[in-house]
């Protein structure tokens, strides 16, 4: 089992309280919001007298370095709510905070900087700025927050900053972000005609175009072809529910402000919009009594759920309102959750060594300080986490605990993939739930003849489709292998005496299942091979007079180039097994 390091946390956690005292050394009045840590760096949140730019930025990081230089060490200090008033009596955000957490019954902690700054933070810092390696971060860009995310509040300014350890990873983060730009699936989705949002449909709402659709539907033959001989059998359930199915599983007080809801006409017709398909799942286990020889029930759905989130936050096919879940859920006996696992564990696998995405595997578990945002018994949770724990060492995994990162009704392994930049994913889950059966009064007959509760794993190989396909535009930068590829050949014509050939093409690669398409453009030669590399179609057919006499074909590959003349037959043996390879 390993233990992630938290140093690098505590420097970008210290150089947030850096940047607040450059901030106030410039603007005196200026109130405070919130300064984390988030992944490769921090940022904090200012309500400012005036606007600033990115322009203003290298200043303030100088300034920063400045301190870091003055070695100026970083205290605790555990205080009552009246004592962190009065220290921070000018600052009404703060003030709100200590509210929230006197009311919580949680501890106030004031950090100091040397004398010169104090901050309410529950840490961690460094003990002294010379840890921090003034040439490993940089001030990133300013962006706009409302304060606690309400639209109502008021504005902030968010200043971002990276840091690292080193001056190279910080270098390698640059260069990556800059990648990053390119591959982006928001530019990419368009220009590759894979999805398309309406002002008229609204935001977070994605069109799928035919080349969009086509891509979501060979990632779900994909799963299908993985989990079927496993024995998952696929559902489907309906876009809306009565408010009480997810009163019982617990979820509507948990994501009430998540919800659409939908008033019916009848007066008691009130319906909640699906936000996730798990509660619906358990209603086809209660549909009729259960033996356990039916055990394990295996369930699978690409369900369409919805959720309600913050305009703010929606971001291409990221974060969406309409989200096409990858789930499962197996029904099962106690002592048929390990076998469930690692079966998962091999699907799982399959999946991210086809896309050539090394994993990580997490084990996420509740917040040992607070066990009243969970649902059910501690001792139930503690038997969770360690058939979890045992099942993952019999498997030979390792893995990282993350606590506080479970799901609300039960702990979960949480695999994270490395994209082609190096960027880290949160992808496939597998949750183990002993609470929602319980919740439901589910029930199967024993071999005894007895009532048994069973066990719900909760799975996901994939993940939101939609936000499964944006890590996939950005990962292959559009350029699929051919077995994803919408558009796997495309043929081009030097004239149009040669068309009668390309359509004879065209038959016999569509009869072997191939994705094709001509060209019928009045372009020349040259801007239709330019517009297939646009495209990022994996080969391109040229065919002239040449070509038709001889009855062949002149290959172009969009990653290696020219592969020159070549017989149908031939090419097409060897791309159909590339597809079924999914090379």
């Amino acid at each position: 089992m390993k233990k992630a390091s938290d140093n690098i946390d505590k420097i970008r956690h210290s150089l947030s309280h850096l940047l607040a005292i450059a901030i106030l050394e410039k603007y005196p009045n200026a109130k405070l919001g919130i300064g984390p840590t988030i992944e490769n760096g921090f940022y904090y949140d200012f309500l400012l007298p005036e606007k600033i730019s990115d322009s203003d930025l290298p200043k303030i990081q100088k300034r920063i370095i400045e301190l870091i230089k003055q070695n100026l060490d970083f205290k605790i200090k555990k205080v009552t709510p009246s004592e962190a008033k009065k220290t921070l009596k000018n600052q009404p955000f703060k003030h709100e905070l200590i509210d929230q957490l006197k009311k919580d019954k949680k501890d106030i902690t004031l950090y100091t900087t040397d004398h010169i700054f104090t901050d309410l933070c529950a840490g961690p810092h460094v003990k002294n700025t010379k840890e921090i390696n003034e040439e490993a971060f940089s001030l990133q860009k300013i962006a706009g927050s409302y304060w606690q995310g309400d639209e109502q509040r008021a504005m902030l300014t968010r200043i971002y900053g990276l840091a690292f350890n080193t001056k190279e990873e910080l270098d390698l983060y640059k260069q990556m972000l800059i990648e990053a730009t390119k591959r982006d699936h928001r530019k990419l989705g368009q220009e590759l005609d894979l999805f398309t949002f309406s002002p008229l449909v609204g935001s977070g709402l994605p069109l799928f175009t035919p080349k969009g659709t086509i891509l979501r539907e060979t990632l779900q033959k994909f799963v299908n072809e993985l989990q079927e001989p496993l024995g998952y059998q696929r559902v489907t359930t309906p876009h809306l529910t009565k408010p009480e199915l997810y009163k019982v599983s617990g979820h509507f007080d948990k994501f009430k402000e998540d919800l659409f809801h939908v008033k019916g006409k009848g007066n008691n017709d009130n319906y909640d919009i699906k936000p996730m398909n798990c509660p619906h799942h358990t209603q086809i286990f209660a549909s009729h009594l259960r033996s356990y020889k039916e055990l394990p029930l295996r369930l699978s759905e690409f369900g369409v759920v919805y959720r309600n989130e913050k305009p703010g936050e929606l971001q291409g096919l990221s974060r969406v309102l309409s989200i096409t879940q990858d789930d499962g859920h197996v029904f099962c006996s106690e002592n048929q959750i390990a076998s469930e696992i690692i079966n998962m564990f091999k699907v799982i696998k399959k999946i991210y060594e086809t896309f050539q995405m090394p994993l990580e595997t997490h084990l996420s578990v509740h917040d040992s300080k607070d066990f009243s945002q969970y649902l059910g018994e501690k001792k139930v949770w503690d038997k969770s986490i360690n058939i979890l724990k045992k099942t993952l060492k019999e498997n030979k995994t390792d893995f990282t605990v993350d606590e506080g990162e479970a799901a609300f009704y039960g702990p979960k392994i949480d695999f994270t993939a490395s994209d082609s930049l190096g960027r880290k994913w949160q992808v496939a889950t597998i949750q183990v739930d002993f609470n929602m059966p319980k919740r439901f009064e589910l029930s199967y007959i024993d071999e005894k003849g007895n009532k048994q509760t069973p066990v719900m794993i909760h799975r996901a190989f994939l993940g939101s489709l939609e936000r499964f396909m944006s890590i996939m535009i950005e990962h292959f930068a559009g350029a699929f292998p051919i077995w994803l590829s919408p558009e796997q050949i495309r043929i081009i014509s030097v004239n149009d005496k040669v068309s009668t050939y390309t359509d004879k093409i065209k038959q016999t690669l569509k009869a072997n299942n191939i994705r094709v398409e001509i060209d019928k453009s009045n372009e020349t030669l040259g801007k239709k091979i330019r517009n297939a590399e646009i495209a990022k179609v994996p080969y391109t057919l040229i065919i002239g007079d040449k070509e038709k006499q001889a009855n062949n074909i002149s290959i172009r590959s969009y990653k290696k180039g020219d592969l020159g003349i070549n017989n149908l037959d031939d090419f097409i043996k060897q791309i159909t097994e590339d597809i079924s390879k999914r090379k």
